[in-house]
């Protein structure tokens, strides 16, 4: 679809006149009482000028914030009168959940394991195809804002699937952000999106629970970059150079349980054998080093805390020419790293329904 052309943008069943931007609501939220479907706003800037129409989605987890402040400082500042093409801003996806300070729905299901979604499914599956089919599709591009899960956070980047071209030249728009190769978890909206040929990636920056001011400054500015790459906006904007893509990432984890303390910091390159932290047994005092089995960037980490044998405590970006054999392309196609527990869904299995 492309926005700011004659006859307006037409989208849940209203039309967003040419230079205006409008408040709509999405009545797909729904309840789990049997009750009225709840509203959530959806922002629109309908440009003066045909142009693409990207979709800025935050707080599908309802306990992340700085995804919620990105969207709001971007919808507040642009200009339908200098905008080409349009923005879509849905800054709580997750209404119920954020309420509750909880990253999930009222029963405890993941969201984010349920797009495209099914219209007979269950409540979470039910809300992830009325969003899917009533906004998602409508759109050329796609931001789905992330943070880290529960007390982990992860260095401002992208998440894309490098292998689909689409993507990835929507990935080198933004300049200035590490980009980490990945394909999706089946479920989630950015792979769902991308299965239907739009050009979407995850903007992850930060931790859950807290509004961090320098890394929605540097989601917000790159994500102006985008605007400005793609001929969305003409406007003073220093272009950054791009950072590293990573191929490959893994996450490295404690053997043994204890309190975790951390050595390194997010963003911080290592080598294979570093030393990444501690665990500490309190009662005992016997201490285990986490190294690094690989050389590579933190891209995201566990806050230090209690851990348990297994847990996932540090997640390290691999460059092409230091992931396995050295391909590119087995780079590429190899299987992602499993992501750490907190990130699952909590529902039951068979509740994850794929659409019909």
């Amino acid at each position: 679809m492309s926005a700011g052309t004659p006859g307006g943008l037409a989208l849940l069943g209203q039309t967003v006149p040419v230079g205006t931007s409008q408040r709509l609501i999405w009545e797909g939220g729904g309840t789990f009482d049997g009750g009225s479907a709840e509203g959530i706003p959806v922002f629109i800037v309908n440009g003066n000028a045909p142009g693409p129409l990207v979709c800025l989605t935050a707080a599908i987890h309802g306990d992340e914030l700085n995804g919620i402040e990105m969207v709001r400082r971007i919808m507040q500042d642009l200009d339908p009168a200098r905008l080409s093409g349009g923005v879509v801003g849905i800054p709580i996806v997750n209404l119920q959940g954020f309420r509750r300070g909880s990253r999930y729905l009222p029963d405890r299901r993941d969201l984010n394991r349920f797009f495209p979604g099914n219209p007979s499914g269950s409540a979470a599956s039910r809300i992830a195809h009325s969003l899917f089919t009533d906004v998602i599709r409508h759109c050329n591009g796609l931001i789905d804002i992330h943070t880290g899960s529960l007390n982990r956070t992860n260095l401002p980047q992208l998440r894309a699937d490098l292998r689909n071209e689409r993507v990835r030249q929507f990935a080198d728009g933004f300049g200035g952000l590490v980009v980490v190769q990945s394909p999706g978890v089946p479920g989630t909206l950015r792979r769902a999106a991308t299965d239907l040929n739009i050009a979407a990636v995850t903007l992850e920056a930060g931790e859950p629970g807290r509004l961090q001011s320098v890394e929605v400054r540097i989601g917000v500015d790159a994500i102006f970059r985008l605007f400005q790459q793609l001929g969305m906006l003409d406007r003073l904007r220093l272009l950054k150079q791009p950072k590293p893509v990573y191929y490959r990432s893994t996450w490295v984890r404690a053997d043994d349980g204890g309190i975790l303390f951390s050595l390194v910091r997010l963003g911080q390159v290592v080598s294979a054998g570093d030393i990444l932290g501690t665990v500490t047994d309190p009662i005992t005092n016997e201490q285990s080093l986490i190294y690094s089995p690989v050389r590579g960037r933190v891209v995201g980490m566990a806050l230090n805390q209690v851990v348990m044998p297994g847990f996932a405590t540090f997640n390290l970006g691999i460059e092409a020419g230091d992931a396995r054999n050295g391909s590119l392309m087995e780079s590429l196609e190899a299987p992602p790293d499993e992501e750490p527990e907190g990130s699952r869904d909590l529902g039951d299995p068979d509740e994850q329904e794929r659409p019909e």
